[in-house]
C-alpha cells in the first residue's frame, strides 16, 4: 500500500523515566554521562543504590548478588575496563533469584542472549566475550565516582532508555 507508514511498536512507559525526574527536581539530579546500552530483560528500573568497586575480577559482584537485594540497584565501577566481562548470564540469573532491580556496570557484560532473557536491568558499556577473573578483589559500600558524578549506597539511581539519573533520596514528582 503506497502512502501507508509502518507502525513501530511502542515500549511501555516507565513507571518513573529518567526525563520526568530530571525535569521535576533540576539540579538536585545528577546524570551518569556514560554511553551505556541496556541488556537485561527489564529497560526500566529504580532502587536504591549499593555498590562495588574491581577491576577484571567479578567476585564481590557475585558476593553481593548472593544476598538479598530488597530492589535495589548494584552499580558497578569495574574502571571501564575492556579485558572481561564482570556480569554474564549466571549472576543475572542471581541478581533476579535474590530480588535485585539492575546492575549498572561501568565495564563490559557477556551471554547477551540469557541477560535478555532476565527479568533484572542491566546496562553496561558493552559486551565482551571473556569472563573475569576470580581472585576477590574489589571493595562494596562505597563511594564510587562514574560518568562524572560520585555514587553513594543508599542514593536512589533512576534508569530507563533515555540513561541513568542519581538523586539523595527518592524522587517526588
Amino acid at each position: 500500500m503506497a502512502g501507508k507508514q509502518q507502525q513501530r511498536p511502542l515500549l511501555p512507559v516507565p513507571r518513573l523515566a529518567t526525563a520526568d525526574v530530571c525535569d521535576a527536581m533540576g539540579d538536585a539530579v545528577q546524570v551518569v554521562a556514560l554511553p551505556f546500552s541496556d541488556y537485561g530483560g527489564r529497560l526500566d528500573f529504580a532502587g536504591p543504590v549499593a555498590t562495588v568497586r574491581t577491576l577484571d575480577d567479578n567476585s564481590f559482584v557475585k558476593s553481593m548478588l548472593e544476598t538479598p537485594g530488597e530492589d535495589r540497584v548494584l552499580v558497578v565501577d569495574g574502571g571501564a575496563s575492556l579485558r572481561s566481562a564482570l556480569v554474564g548470564g549466571n549472576l543475572a540469573g542471581l541478581g533476579v533469584k535474590n530480588g535485585w532491580a539492575g546492575i549498572i556496570v561501568n565495564g563490559l557484560v557477556r551471554d547477551a542472549h540469557e541477560l535478555i532473557a532476565a527479568d533484572i536491568g542491566i546496562k553496561a558499556l558493552g559486551l565482551y566475550p571473556k569472563k573475569s577473573e576470580k581472585l576477590g578483589r574489589g571493595e562494596t559500600g562505597v563511594a564510587i565516582t562514574m560518568g562524572g558524578v560520585i555514587i553513594e549506597p543508599g542514593m536512589w539511581l533512576t534508569a530507563d532508555t533515555d540513561g541513568v539519573v542519581v538523586t539523595k533520596s527518592i524522587p517526588s514528582l
